[in-house]
Protein backbone atom coordinates (compact mmCIF):
# COMPACT_ATOMS: atom_id res chain seq x y z
CA UNK A 1 0.00 0.00 0.00
CA UNK A 2 1.40 3.38 -1.07
CA UNK A 3 1.97 5.85 1.73
CA UNK A 4 -0.34 8.86 1.71
CA UNK A 5 1.84 11.94 1.41
CA UNK A 6 -0.38 14.74 0.08
CA UNK A 7 -3.84 16.26 0.39
CA UNK A 8 -5.49 17.84 -2.64
CA UNK A 9 -7.71 20.90 -2.91
CA UNK A 10 -10.82 18.81 -3.52
CA UNK A 11 -10.09 16.91 -0.32
CA UNK A 12 -9.96 20.23 1.54
CA UNK A 13 -13.42 21.05 0.18
CA UNK A 14 -14.60 17.65 1.42
CA UNK A 15 -13.03 18.37 4.82
CA UNK A 16 -14.92 21.63 5.20
CA UNK A 17 -18.16 19.90 4.19
CA UNK A 18 -17.53 17.19 6.78
CA UNK A 19 -16.86 19.80 9.46
CA UNK A 20 -20.19 21.45 8.66
CA UNK A 21 -21.97 18.09 8.87
CA UNK A 22 -20.29 17.23 12.18
CA UNK A 23 -21.04 20.60 13.74
CA UNK A 24 -24.69 20.31 12.74
CA UNK A 25 -24.92 16.78 14.16
CA UNK A 26 -23.30 17.86 17.44
CA UNK A 27 -24.90 21.30 17.62
CA UNK A 28 -27.11 20.52 20.61
CA UNK A 29 -24.28 18.77 22.45
CA UNK A 30 -21.96 21.75 21.95
CA UNK A 31 -24.69 24.10 23.09
CA UNK A 32 -25.33 21.92 26.14
CA UNK A 33 -21.64 22.08 27.07
CA UNK A 34 -21.69 25.84 26.60
CA UNK A 35 -24.82 26.20 28.71
CA UNK A 36 -22.87 24.92 31.72
CA UNK A 37 -20.09 27.51 31.54
CA UNK A 38 -20.92 30.00 28.79
CA UNK A 39 -23.69 31.63 26.78
CA UNK A 40 -25.33 28.40 25.56
CA UNK A 41 -24.79 29.41 21.93
CA UNK A 42 -21.55 27.73 20.82
CA UNK A 43 -23.21 24.98 18.81
CA UNK A 44 -25.86 27.27 17.37
CA UNK A 45 -23.33 29.89 16.30
CA UNK A 46 -20.96 27.42 14.67
CA UNK A 47 -23.78 25.61 12.90
CA UNK A 48 -25.06 28.89 11.50
CA UNK A 49 -21.57 29.88 10.36
CA UNK A 50 -20.71 26.61 8.66
CA UNK A 51 -24.14 26.50 7.01
CA UNK A 52 -23.21 29.79 5.32
CA UNK A 53 -19.75 28.41 4.52
CA UNK A 54 -21.40 25.57 2.60
CA UNK A 55 -23.18 28.08 0.38
CA UNK A 56 -19.83 29.75 -0.41
CA UNK A 57 -17.88 26.59 -1.27
CA UNK A 58 -19.11 26.32 -4.89
CA UNK A 59 -17.50 29.71 -5.61
CA UNK A 60 -14.06 28.42 -4.57
CA UNK A 61 -14.36 24.76 -5.54
CA UNK A 62 -11.87 25.16 -8.40
CA UNK A 63 -9.47 27.41 -6.49
CA UNK A 64 -6.21 26.72 -4.66
CA UNK A 65 -6.17 25.53 -1.06
CA UNK A 66 -5.19 28.89 0.39
CA UNK A 67 -8.13 30.60 -1.30
CA UNK A 68 -10.52 27.93 -0.03
CA UNK A 69 -9.35 28.27 3.56
CA UNK A 70 -9.37 32.06 3.47
CA UNK A 71 -12.94 32.02 2.14
CA UNK A 72 -13.96 29.81 5.06
CA UNK A 73 -12.21 32.11 7.51
CA UNK A 74 -13.74 35.28 6.12
CA UNK A 75 -17.21 33.74 6.23
CA UNK A 76 -16.83 32.57 9.82
CA UNK A 77 -15.61 35.97 11.00
CA UNK A 78 -18.58 37.70 9.38
CA UNK A 79 -21.35 35.25 10.31
CA UNK A 80 -20.52 33.55 13.62
CA UNK A 81 -21.36 35.38 16.82
CA UNK A 82 -19.57 35.14 20.13
CA UNK A 83 -15.88 34.40 20.46
CA UNK A 84 -15.81 31.32 18.24
CA UNK A 85 -16.33 33.17 14.95
CA UNK A 86 -13.33 35.48 15.21
CA UNK A 87 -11.16 32.71 16.67
CA UNK A 88 -11.92 29.99 14.12
CA UNK A 89 -12.14 32.57 11.35
CA UNK A 90 -8.66 33.81 12.20
CA UNK A 91 -7.39 30.23 12.32
CA UNK A 92 -8.63 29.44 8.81
CA UNK A 93 -7.40 32.79 7.48
CA UNK A 94 -3.90 32.33 8.91
CA UNK A 95 -3.74 28.76 7.62
CA UNK A 96 -4.81 29.92 4.18
CA UNK A 97 -2.18 32.64 4.13
CA UNK A 98 0.58 30.16 4.95
CA UNK A 99 -0.53 27.59 2.38
CA UNK A 100 -1.02 30.14 -0.39
CA UNK A 101 -1.74 29.04 -3.96
CA UNK A 102 -0.89 25.37 -3.56
CA UNK A 103 -3.17 22.75 -5.11
CA UNK A 104 -1.72 19.99 -2.93
CA UNK A 105 -0.17 20.03 0.52
CA UNK A 106 1.93 17.64 2.53
CA UNK A 107 2.75 17.23 6.19
CA UNK A 108 5.22 20.13 6.32
CA UNK A 109 2.62 22.45 4.80
CA UNK A 110 0.07 21.21 7.33
CA UNK A 111 2.44 21.79 10.22
CA UNK A 112 2.99 25.37 9.07
CA UNK A 113 -0.74 25.92 8.61
CA UNK A 114 -1.63 24.39 11.97
CA UNK A 115 0.99 26.44 13.80
CA UNK A 116 -0.12 29.65 12.07
CA UNK A 117 -3.75 28.88 12.96
CA UNK A 118 -2.84 28.26 16.60
CA UNK A 119 -0.80 31.45 16.76
CA UNK A 120 -3.76 33.35 15.33
CA UNK A 121 -6.10 31.92 17.95
CA UNK A 122 -3.67 32.71 20.76
CA UNK A 123 -3.17 36.25 19.52
CA UNK A 124 -6.85 36.94 18.92
CA UNK A 125 -7.99 35.36 22.17
CA UNK A 126 -5.01 36.51 24.23
CA UNK A 127 -4.85 33.05 25.78
CA UNK A 128 -2.55 30.08 26.17
CA UNK A 129 -2.56 26.49 27.31
CA UNK A 130 -4.09 25.52 30.62
CA UNK A 131 -6.81 28.18 30.54
CA UNK A 132 -9.67 25.85 29.54
CA UNK A 133 -10.04 26.86 25.90
CA UNK A 134 -9.83 25.31 22.43
CA UNK A 135 -6.06 25.80 22.64
CA UNK A 136 -5.88 22.95 25.16
CA UNK A 137 -7.08 20.56 22.45
CA UNK A 138 -5.37 22.13 19.45
CA UNK A 139 -1.83 22.62 20.80
CA UNK A 140 -1.18 19.02 21.92
CA UNK A 141 -2.74 17.76 18.70
CA UNK A 142 -0.29 19.79 16.63
CA UNK A 143 2.65 18.68 18.76
CA UNK A 144 1.73 15.01 18.39
CA UNK A 145 1.19 15.32 14.63
CA UNK A 146 4.51 17.10 14.21
CA UNK A 147 6.38 14.53 16.30
CA UNK A 148 4.77 11.67 14.38
CA UNK A 149 5.71 13.20 11.04
CA UNK A 150 9.33 13.62 12.03
CA UNK A 151 9.42 9.96 13.00
CA UNK A 152 8.80 9.35 9.32
CA UNK A 153 5.34 7.83 9.37
CA UNK A 154 2.47 8.13 6.89
CA UNK A 155 0.50 11.39 6.79
CA UNK A 156 -2.77 9.73 7.81
CA UNK A 157 -1.15 7.89 10.72
CA UNK A 158 0.47 11.12 11.87
CA UNK A 159 -2.89 12.88 11.74
CA UNK A 160 -4.45 10.01 13.70
CA UNK A 161 -1.81 10.40 16.42
CA UNK A 162 -2.56 14.11 16.48
CA UNK A 163 -6.26 13.35 16.89
CA UNK A 164 -5.61 11.11 19.89
CA UNK A 165 -3.66 13.91 21.57
CA UNK A 166 -6.34 16.43 20.63
CA UNK A 167 -9.02 14.27 22.25
CA UNK A 168 -6.92 13.88 25.39
CA UNK A 169 -6.43 17.64 25.48
CA UNK A 170 -10.17 18.17 25.15
CA UNK A 171 -10.87 15.81 28.04
CA UNK A 172 -8.15 17.48 30.10
CA UNK A 173 -10.19 20.69 30.14
CA UNK A 174 -12.76 19.06 32.44
CA UNK A 175 -10.78 19.54 35.69
CA UNK A 176 -9.36 22.90 34.61
CA UNK A 177 -10.27 26.27 36.08
CA UNK A 178 -11.43 28.63 33.34
CA UNK A 179 -9.51 31.90 33.18
CA UNK A 180 -10.77 33.22 29.83
CA UNK A 181 -14.15 34.22 28.47
CA UNK A 182 -17.51 34.00 30.16
CA UNK A 183 -16.54 30.72 31.82
CA UNK A 184 -13.95 32.60 33.88
CA UNK A 185 -16.76 34.47 35.67
CA UNK A 186 -17.78 31.19 37.28
CA UNK A 187 -14.46 30.75 39.05
CA UNK A 188 -14.20 27.31 40.64
CA UNK A 189 -17.67 26.41 39.38
CA UNK A 190 -16.14 26.09 35.91
CA UNK A 191 -14.22 23.04 37.14
CA UNK A 192 -15.78 19.73 36.14
CA UNK A 193 -17.10 20.85 32.76
CA UNK A 194 -15.60 20.09 29.35
CA UNK A 195 -14.79 23.19 27.36
CA UNK A 196 -17.09 23.59 24.33
CA UNK A 197 -14.37 25.26 22.25
CA UNK A 198 -11.98 22.39 22.86
CA UNK A 199 -14.79 20.04 21.88
CA UNK A 200 -15.54 21.77 18.58
CA UNK A 201 -11.80 21.86 17.84
CA UNK A 202 -11.67 18.09 18.36
CA UNK A 203 -14.66 17.63 16.04
CA UNK A 204 -12.83 19.57 13.33
CA UNK A 205 -9.67 17.54 13.81
CA UNK A 206 -11.71 14.35 13.63
CA UNK A 207 -13.35 15.57 10.42
CA UNK A 208 -9.91 16.13 8.89
CA UNK A 209 -8.74 12.62 9.77
CA UNK A 210 -11.95 11.08 8.44
CA UNK A 211 -11.65 13.03 5.20
CA UNK A 212 -8.03 12.05 4.62
CA UNK A 213 -8.97 8.44 5.39
CA UNK A 214 -11.65 8.43 2.65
Amino acid sequence: MELLMHITADRIIAFVERVATSIKAERDYLTQLDAAIGDADHGLNLDRGFSVVLTKLPTVADKDIGTILKAVGTTLVSTVGGASGPLYGTAFLRAGMVIGDRQTIGAINLIGAFEAALEGIQSRGKSGRGEKTMIDAIAPGIEAFKAAHFRGIDLLEALEEGLVACEAGMQATIPMLATKGRASYLGERSIGHQDPGATSAYLMAKALVETVRM
